[in-house]
């Protein structure tokens, strides 16, 4: 609600389904938003602001449709444009939530989620690219969205913690309850979800989100991103400066690579969403004072501060919500294809004219991105209505690429033909 009496939004946290109503990873909930309009693209009063957001994303979310909804493992997606010589199906479903996936060492596709409060295991019995076999392994976590693989035990982010499943605890054929390796993170539900990665050095790494648009961290964890030894549970701040982060892969070198959900209400076109590089500790990405290469926030932000901030790598349109990402290491795709950064975008929720629903490839030279392509779309209609939102992206030991989509609830696979034939389009 708005208050005239503070010039504020506060959020009644009981009143709502969290954490969208509608959709979107971002939706304008914070402790307490401070309204600006000058940066708003459409001149009106605060509550008139909210309630366009929130009938555009209502308006855009209208097309999961009996298109979607019939879908089964197998299909094909004719109304899905990938490059030519490739071809996108159905890999899994339907799997409520599908978030963050991980690959266990027999081939089992392990895959969170975020409102569903569960993790899947899903596994594909006869190798011929379509899954057989779907169940849910944990049940009733509070937004278990990363998943990550070490030493054979299956690791989940949630939003308090960091939980183990044991390797032998995973072809249990009913939910099992995992034992908590670390519980500390904050009980807050605005970004409370989070993107869990294994380091080829034994130790995980995640970053925990902001509970807010705008606002200054607070605690150890918030706005961080964080490495654990599982053996010794104490998390070790690598970086600072983040608001969202819920994408994070490894270069060859060690490096980090990491998204970032930029703020909402600036209008259209601010800020910018960011692929953001660690390589070194003590980092400060910049928010909440700054976004992208030279912004200065005009809430939060100070003269002369960004100079000293980390400025992003590359620099996606705003609101295009970057999430998954990984850098392809296989061989069937061609050439052109390998050490490429391939990212899912999972698009707008309260942009004026919706965009994102979609994955892109960043072209690196010389370990930098140059240039971005788009390698998969056809999600966002003409009309604008929306029938799939890209969340994860993870290579299959046979090259292929499995894509997760959180709001029509499958798993696709994009395989490369075995001969160049023209994809339809």
């Amino acid at each position: 609600h708005w208050s005239a009496e503070t010039g504020k939004y506060a959020w009644d946290e009981s009143s709502l389904k969290y954490p969208d109503i509608i959709m979107g990873s971002s939706v304008k909930k914070s402790r307490m938003y401070p309204h600006n309009d000058s940066f708003l693209s459409v001149r009106a009063t605060p509550r008139f602001h909210k309630s366009l957001g929130f009938f555009l994303a209502a308006l855009i979310l209208s097309g999961c449709t009996q298109a979607t909804a019939s879908l089964k493992p197998g299909d094909l997606l004719p109304d899905i444009r990938v490059p030519e010589g490739f071809k996108i199906a159905v890999y899994a479903g339907p799997i409520e939530d599908a978030r963050s996936m991980a690959l266990g060492a027999d081939g089992t596709l392990y895959v969170g989620s975020r409102d569903a409060g569960n993790v899947y295991a899903i596994r594909d019995m006869n190798s011929d690219g379509v899954a057989d076999e779907s169940r849910i392994l944990v049940k009733d976590l509070t937004f278990p969205n990363g998943l990550a693989i070490l030493n054979g035990d299956l690791y989940i982010a949630d939003m308090t913690g960091i939980r183990r499943i044991p390797q032998s605890q995973l072809h249990t054929m009913t939910p099992v309850a995992p034992e908590t390796v670390f519980e500390g993170f904050p009980a807050k539900k605005h970004h409370g979800w989070k993107y869990l990665k294994a380091g080829t050095d034994g130790m995980l790494y995640l970053a925990v989100g902001v509970p807010c648009n705008i606002c200054q961290p607070e605690g150890p964890y918030e706005g961080r991103l964080l490495r654990i030894d599982p053996s010794n549970p104490h998390p070790e701040v690598l970086a600072e400066g983040l608001r969202n982060s819920v994408g994070l892969t490894f270069g060859k070198a060690g490096d980090l690579w990491l998204t970032e959900n930029g703020r909402d209400w600036l209008g259209d076109s601010l800020p910018p969403d960011e692929l953001n590089h660690w390589v070194k500790k003590e980092t400060h990405f910049g928010y909440p004072q700054c976004f992208g290469s030279k912004g200065i926030d005009p809430d939060l932000g100070l003269e002369g501060v960004c100079e000293h901030r980390t400025p992003p790598a590359w620099e996606f349109p705003a609101h295009m919500a970057p999430l998954g990402l990984l850098f392809y290491e296989g061989t069937s795709f061609p050439e052109a294809y390998r050490d490429q950064l391939l990212v899912a975008q999972h698009g707008s929720w309260n942009r004026s004219v919706p965009h994102g629903y979609r994955v892109v490839m960043l072209k690196f030279k010389k370990g930098q991105p140059v240039a971005e392509q788009v390698f998969a779309e056809g999600w966002l209609k003409s009309d604008g209505t929306v029938t799939g939102r890209p969340v994860d992206l993870l290579e299959l030991r046979d090259g292929s690429l499995l894509i997760s989509d959180d709001y029509a609830g499958l798993i696709y696979r994009v395989s490369a033909l075995p001969h160049p034939e023209k994809v339809s389009r």
